[in-house]
């Protein structure tokens, strides 16, 4: 197989993990906001459910670096495809999640 293909499976799976990672944690962020105003909302003491509130800083801090790493396991695969000579870009925006694509540029032209 050639290796321009197989290096482009690799990065529409890369863009995928990605993608999760950071859903994730959106999810957990939004969910520790939920937890939160949930403890107001049902007037419990600051002191309620503290361990739980604390597991859920560690839980997204852990995200945070997952996130990281994908961002390091991102710049080495660029490397990779780099020293295997594929010169092409392996992710076109059609590929790439809708926040990674480039925005179109608008041309001016003349009118009239």
């Amino acid at each position: 197989m050639e290796k321009a293909f197989v290096a482009q499976r690799v990065a529409t799976k890369l863009f995928t993990t990605e993608a999760a990672v950071d859903a994730a944690m959106i999810e957990a962020t939004e969910l520790m906001a939920d937890m939160l105003k949930a403890r107001t909302d049902v007037g419990t003491s600051l002191v309620f459910a503290d361990d739980v509130q604390v597991k859920m800083v560690e839980a997204i801090k852990a995200l945070g670096e997952a996130r990281t790493a994908m961002v390091g396991v991102h710049h080495e695969l660029t490397e990779a495809k780099l020293r295997l000579g594929i010169r092409t870009s392996l992710g076109g925006a059609e590929n790439k999640p809708n926040f990674m694509r480039k925005a179109d540029k608008t041309a001016m032209r003349e009118v009239g």
